[in-house]
């Protein structure tokens, strides 16, 4: 409360209420004018509305400019009603609630709720200017204003306490977020850095990848054209993976006859007692021509030169390999079949070998036993047949 200012106006000073017209800011009691500024508007809001009016001010400090404003509410004049329309602009919601009251006791209940409540700028301008407004209730609402800005001033001084030590905590937390920030930050370079990286090693990858199958098709293309180059490349990649194949099993074949040989055969020369040597030839010439001669055994690889000296004397050729790859019950069915029956004993299985000479005996057919399985033995094995006396 101003300085000025100390004396309140009691109800028998004349203040007594009659009829419904508000009072107006000129018509209250002096003492009310400096509280009523002070709650009612902002020092922003004052000094606005004072240079409005009465035009640019001098240096006025907030205290000067309140001190003057409430001198001007003590009379009617363009600043007091000027003072009198934004009040009741700005509390319009109060001046209305506040008109509903038909007596002091009911004004006196409104603003003791809105003491309670902590909303008094309103309903203070309301209820003073309220026609039941007696000087007892004026005085009793500006001592309850009094000490509610008392509560006001401790209440913004703990709001100050905390404020600092809010300002004090926002600083810290700042600091803290500008470290965190500023790792963040690090971590992103890094990762950007190590994409960057990676970025370049994947292309290198890639241009590796491309080069290499650049290679790939460039080799396959030059093999393309090598085999186009060379004629039935695979048909003889093909016979020499298999002549190989069966030049091996001719090795393997040779050593195991070689060790048949060095066992002792008791039975084999008892029988050869018994039954006359099949490889004696027969006494009288055999005409080969259109006559079935079997070879059984030989290099499979002579085959095709075996056919062509038998088919030379006119016979038909036939072949088994002695059980190595053909199945041994076709044995039978050839032997049948043969007018003559040539058995390379070096190149047949153990199987093959009695088969024939069992065949040959109990047919009385004609076989001749040879070990060298030679083109040249078979030629003049044939011969010898063709031309014995």
């Amino acid at each position: 409360m101003c300085d000025k200012h100390t004396r309140f106006t009691s109800a028998e000073d004349g203040l007594h209420p009659q009829g419904s017209r508000r009072r107006r800011l000129w018509e209250l009691s002096h003492t009310c004018h400096c509280p009523l500024i002070g709650v009612g508007l902002s020092m922003q809001g004052l000094r606005k509305l004072t240079e409005k009016v009465v035009g640019a001010l001098p240096e006025h400090d907030d205290y000067e400019l309140h001190v003057g404003v409430v001198n001007e509410c003590m009379t009617r004049k363009p600043l007091s009603e000027a003072l009198q329309k934004e009040l009741d602009r700005r509390y319009a919601a109060e001046v209305a609630r506040f008109h509903k009251a038909r007596s002091t006791a009911a004004l006196k209940a409104l603003w003791d709720e809105a003491v309670a409540a902590g909303n008094v700028a309103g309903a203070f301008w309301a209820g003073l200017t309220h026609a039941r407004c007696t000087g007892a209730l004026e005085e009793q609402m500006t001592r309850d204003i009094h000490m509610v800005q008392h509560q006001a001033g401790a209440c913004a001084r703990v709001d100050m306490e905390k404020y600092k030590a809010l300002l004090l905590d926002n600083a810290r937390l700042q600091r803290e977020l500008a470290g965190t920030r500023e790792r963040c930050n690090a971590l992103v370079r890094d990762k950007a850095n190590a994409a960057r990286e990676h970025e370049t090693a994947l292309m290198g990858l890639r241009a590796l990848v491309i080069g290499k199958e650049t290679d790939a098709e460039a080799a396959r293309a030059e093999l393309a054209a090598l085999r186009a180059s060379i004629p039935e490349l695979e048909t003889r990649k093909r016979l020499a993976n298999r002549l190989a194949r069966m030049e091996a099993r001719e090795e393997a074949l040779r050593a195991q006859l070689a060790a048949l040989r060095e066992e002792p055969a008791p039975q084999v020369e008892a029988e050869a007692e018994v039954l006359p040597e099949p490889a004696a030839l027969p006494s009288q010439p055999v005409h080969l021509a259109e006559r079935s001669i079997l070879c059984v055994g030989g290099r499979s690889g002579n085959v095709p030169i075996y056919r062509s000296i038998v088919e030379r004397v006119g016979a038909r050729f036939a072949h088994h390999d002695g059980g190595l790859e053909d199945s041994s019950g076709m044995l039978d069915a050839s032997l049948a079949a043969a007018d003559l029956v040539i058995c390379q004993t070096g190149c047949i299985s153990h199987g093959a070998y009695w088969r024939v000479k069992d065949h040959c005996k109990r047919t009385g057919k004609r076989c001749v036993f040879v070990d060298n399985p030679s083109v040249s033995t078979l030629a003049r094995t044939l011969q010898e047949v063709e031309t014995a006396p």
